[in-house]
């Protein structure tokens, strides 16, 4: 696309080092894998870049912390891949739940499921990895040293100590979606439990395969993010208030309806479509905030609040406790 486009190769790297050190370079996308992501971000703040940095935005607080004071440090703009906050759907959900429509939430839940894994779509392209072709050491950062494995290099998502799985994974898009939708704040506590129950085999992957989070918040509801690959049945995406309930399975067509609220007052009758806020495409809404100085949709302050969250969620599926949130010191600790 880079020759079709501006007719010239597209200039690679094999650090990340070296593109930094690049001239004229004013922003950067980092996509890499989830373990690599704070490091990225850490240093792309302090060369003063702008930054798209892909969720979830840590693998460990400590590292967070540390990217999260370079970005501020550097007053660069950051938007955080958590596109589903740029949707106009979202948009119109948020102003919904804002209202009152819904009343006061007692419950937000997610049940995100699938047939399979989706670290084994990577698998078929294992034969096509080879170690001439890869700085397998610059892969494996600050990870223990080991030889060369195409298995972890393709698949790592299905590797905890690249990936922690889906909470993480797919769990920080509805975590930010909801605390997007809600205005809540940095969650108290959480307990996450799982394991791997389908999906055991020659590949030996270590990301739990069923594993479900709850949070309380301070706002006074209980958020669950559920995924289940042993069985792709039971999708669910719902916001439920004393006064009906938002429901987001597809998340482009939100609607709200006064079903089981128990303090119902007449103001919403049968189903209704979530009324669509225009807004300009994630990506380009970081562009545009590149112009304007404006602060982004997914601003690396949500992104903190995301990533403490699914954080949480890891230390406590590590250690079987119950976890909480020290803002003082900005850490986690055992409840």
């Amino acid at each position: 696309m880079v020759k079709n486009w501006f007719g010239r190769e597209a200039k690679t790297f094999t650090t990340y080092r070296d593109l930094l050190a690049m001239e004229g370079l004013d922003a950067v996308m980092i996509a890499s894998p989830d373990f690599h992501h704070t490091t990225h971000l850490e240093a792309a703040a302090k060369a003063g870049k702008h930054i798209y940095v892909e969720k979830p935005l840590a693998t460990e607080m400590d590292k967070l912390v540390r990217a999260y004071d370079a970005v501020k440090k550097a007053g660069t703009v950051v938007q955080v891949g958590t596109q589903l906050r740029s949707l106009p759907s979202i948009m119109g959900a948020r102003e919904v739940v804002k209202s009152g429509l819904i009343g006061k939430l007692s419950r937000v839940e997610e049940c995100r499921n699938g047939e399979k894994p989706y670290w084994y779509s990577y698998h078929p392209r294992v034969s096509e990895a080879k170690a001439e072709d890869i700085d397998w050491k610059q892969f494996l950062g600050d990870r223990p040293k080991r030889p060369f494995d195409a298995r972890q290099f393709v698949a790592w998502y299905g590797y905890y100590e690249f990936c922690q799985g889906p909470i993480p994974q797919w769990g920080a898009h509805f975590l930010d979606m909801a605390h997007f939708i809600t205005s809540c704040s940095i969650p108290e506590s959480c307990v996450c439990t799982g394991g791997i129950f389908t999906w055991k085999d020659e590949n030996k992957f270590t990301v739990p395969d069923c594993v479900q989070a709850d949070w309380i918040y301070p706002e006074g509801f209980l958020l669950t993010s559920s995924n289940n690959f042993g069985n792709g049945f039971g999708e669910s995406r719902k916001f439920f208030g004393d006064k009906g309930v938002l429901k987001a399975e597809n998340w482009n067509a939100p609607t709200y309806s006064p079903e089981g609220g128990p303090r119902r007052d007449g103001k919403i009758r049968g189903q209704n479509a979530v009324t669509p806020i225009p807004q300009p495409d994630h990506f380009l809404n970081w562009l545009q905030c590149i112009r304007t100085g404006e602060t982004p949709h997914a601003s690396i302050d949500a992104g903190f609040q995301h990533a403490v969250a699914v954080l949480m969620a890891v230390r406590s599926y590590e250690t079987g406790r119950k976890i909480v949130y020290h803002a003082p010191s900005r850490s986690l600790k055992n409840a």
